[in-house]
């Protein structure tokens, strides 16, 4: 894995993944996105979440059922009460999980912030 340092981060991902900010809603580059693939940590290039368990949340950010690996991602209580979600690689703030995903699919909706991603395209 090769880390991105602080200063080779465009502006938009360091107030995100660094400052812990979040990318206005309706905004993101994969909000829509229904490409086969993986998506990657922006910063270090973990494999985060695939593209098989993206689904549309009506809220303005990607979202997931599940990450591809527990292991890859780390969860905290943030100051607001929420569930933060943080690169486990790199410790780069990515978005939060909620308790209000499909039933069907466990339950979860992990909000992930499109800066935050990468997409690496599979082509099936």
């Amino acid at each position: 894995m090769d880390i991105k340092k602080d200063g080779e981060l465009p502006p938009e991902l360091y107030r995100v993944a660094r400052m812990g900010g979040t990318e206005a809603p309706f905004t993101g580059k994969y909000l829509d996105t229904h490409e086969k693939g993986v998506y990657r940590c922006a910063v270090c290039g973990t494999t985060l979440f695939s593209s098989e368990t993206k689904f549309d949340s009506n809220t303005g950010w990607p979202s997931f059922t599940d990450p591809i690996d527990l292991a890859h991602v780390e969860l905290h209580r943030d100051p607001d009460g929420k569930t933060e979600v943080t690169c486990k690689t790199c410790g780069a703030h990515l978005g939060h999980v909620f308790n209000d995903g499909p039933k069907e699919k466990g339950g979860k909706r992990y909000c992930i912030n499109s800066v935050c991603l990468d997409l690496k395209k599979t082509d099936n």
